[in-house]
């Protein structure tokens, strides 16, 4: 009487889909990641060009209004929507931060809503 072949189980026992031992999954996946990135040709960037956020001067609404709008609306400190306050009253224009165009585009329609002027461009 001959044996048919036993296919590998898993630790708990079951049979893997494929009857591959439960060790070879993660080097089998490791090995197709690792010839998925020899595919990938030199210099690409997954990264989205860049866009400048920029605060323009506001003679309209007080400063204390401005430093809690940049704050509500951004990741920056009390402190830094102070400093980029001051600036674009002093300079005209300070820069708030840098993100990619569609997130750019919905800082500028965020603080359109709230009243204050800023523009985006390239990086």
């Amino acid at each position: 009487m001959s044996e048919t072949p036993r296919k590998p189980r898993s630790e708990s026992g079951a049979i893997r889909p494929g009857g591959t031992p439960p060790d070879a999954g993660p080097r089998r996946a490791d090995a197709r990641r690792s010839a998925a990135a020899k595919n990938v040709p030199q210099g690409r960037v997954d990264r989205l060009p860049p866009y400048k956020l920029l605060l323009h001067n506001d003679d309209v609404h007080d400063m204390a209004y401005v430093v809690q709008t940049i704050q509500e609306l951004t990741a920056l400190s009390r402190e830094e929507a102070t400093q980029r306050m001051l600036e674009a009253h002093h300079t005209g224009v300070a820069l708030l931060l840098v993100t990619h165009k569609e997130r750019a585009e919905l800082y500028a329609e965020q603080f359109a809503a709230k009243g204050l002027t800023v523009t985006i461009e390239p990086a």
